[in-house]
């Protein structure tokens, strides 16, 4: 019996580097069309290991500053001497991270329940939040270890009040646009923070500069990642419920602001007992004032006066809901 066959053309297959090339040229994505697809490419390209790129068996030293001044103010507490303010700063910078590592947790299961909206559908989104839920779990776990690396230089006593748990609890009792929009202002936050205050400033610790450096090259597609989420989840809502979703982010920043008093508190208390002299009660009260109006600066006010995050929320809401975030805010100042 004959068997019959069909030559077929050279040109039809893959036969070098180049035609590879155009293949996956072909596969690739509109990346300029598609801004999932842009975040995906970057989170391949950034990638980094906590151990590898990031610790590379480092202590901290405590003769250097964990956050430049800008952000810790401790430049306003006169009376404290250099040795004092750095040690202040130390403090702060501990927590400045343990409050990042809390607000992952929230982050990150909310990036996990807005995925399911395109498990079925748009794929590259689907991929792209999946990274970005990634990253985020692998920063929780560089923060903890990052925690562990202070406990083992400083001084015994220290405290970090909040349970992310519980707190992602109250977060996520929220509706979705309060807490995307608490998100965004939060990512935007860490890639201001790390380009104009903590990489320029030569006396920060190299190796907490390399944890925010890090940090800052992934957040820098979650923003991305959290505006688009922010602004289709906002389309689906009506005026009433997009009034009632402004009233829930104010009642989010409250929230923030009553963990931030408290921590100031304890951190105050901590360095008052643990610093190499002893107080008096006026300075320990401006100690604690100092503390509170820096980690209000960290987390909320520098993030609300952020002219991209200003943008994107006068983009979504009325002037008169503008009105009401602005007087909110005033009371923490």
């Amino acid at each position: 019996m004959t068997m019959l066959t069909v030559e077929t053309p050279r040109s039809t297959f893959i036969t070098d580097y180049n035609d590879t090339l155009q293949l996956e040229e072909i596969a690739k994505p509109d990346m300029a069309s598609d801004p999932y697809a842009r975040c995906i490419a970057a989170s391949q390209r950034v990638r980094w290991d906590i151990d590898k790129d990031v610790i590379r068996g480092r202590r901290f030293d405590v003769q250097q500053k964990f956050l430049p001044d800008g952000l810790s103010k401790v430049h306003e507490l006169e009376f404290l001497t250099t040795d004092e303010q750095r040690y202040l700063s130390q403090i702060q910078g501990r927590t400045y991270a343990n409050v990042f590592h809390m607000a992952e947790r929230f982050v990150n299961a909310k990036v996990l329940e807005i995925s399911r909206d395109h498990t079925l559908g748009n794929q590259t989104a689907l991929e792209a939040l999946i990274r970005f839920s990634d990253e985020e779990l692998k920063h929780q776990e560089m923060f903890r270890r990052l925690e562990r690396l202070a406990s083992a230089q400083m001084a015994p006593g220290y405290t970090f009040l909040p349970d992310p748990n519980e707190v992602a609890k109250v977060v996520l009792s929220k509706g979705t646009w309060a807490v995307l929009a608490l998100t965004l202002h939060i990512e935007l936050v860490t890639q201001v923070h790390y380009r104009q205050s903590i990489d320029p400033d030569d006396n920060v610790s190299p190796l907490f500069k390399d944890v925010f450096r890090y940090h800052w090259l992934e957040e820098s597609q979650h923003a991305i990642l959290d505006e688009l989420e922010w602004k289709r989840h906002n389309t689906d809502l009506s005026p009433e419920a997009r009034d009632r979703a402004v009233d829930e982010f104010l009642e989010l920043v409250e929230a923030v602001d009553g963990v931030l008093q408290n921590q100031a508190q304890a951190d105050a208390e901590y360095f008052v007992r643990t610093c190499a002299r002893q107080m008096a009660e006026d300075q320990c009260h401006a100690v604690e004032h100092g503390i509170l109006k820096a980690y209000r600066w960290q987390h909320i006010l520098s993030g609300a006066q952020q002219p991209h995050f200003i943008k994107v929320l006068s983009s979504l809401i009325t002037e008169k809901q503008g009105g009401r975030i602005q007087e909110a805010l005033a009371h923490v100042r």
